[in-house]
């Protein structure tokens, strides 16, 4: 039988993540992982979780709870480290050139 770190470690996300996508979806933990594991394999997916993330956010905000804001912003800066595919995908379809040059 598979725990729920088994199932984490192996959808491609981190615990946080998953986290992040249950309290957004109001889903248990073992279904997140699921539903991450899914949407960080399809072409619109990684974006898909990295808005979850930044509703998640605007709801700590929202609340005042600082201490969350912060720990989910830490959150999807190491999505986006991890996945940078969903910034180029969001800078093509909004036709925002690069800001770095390589």
């Amino acid at each position: 039988m598979l725990s729920l770190e088994d199932c984490i470690a192996l959808c491609g996300l981190t615990e946080e993540e998953v986290l992040a996508i249950a309290e957004h979806e109001h889903i248990p933990e073992i279904a997140a992982t699921e539903l991450g594991n899914y949407l960080v394999r399809t072409p619109e997916g990684e974006l898909c979780i990295k808005a979850m993330i930044c509703d998640d956010i605007a709801t700590a905000v929202a609340h005042g709870d600082r201490m969350r804001e912060l720990t989910l912003k830490m959150v999807v800066r190491n999505f986006i480290v991890q996945h940078p595919r969903c910034d180029e995908r969001r800078r093509r379809a909004l036709h925002i050139p690069e800001r770095r040059q390589a």
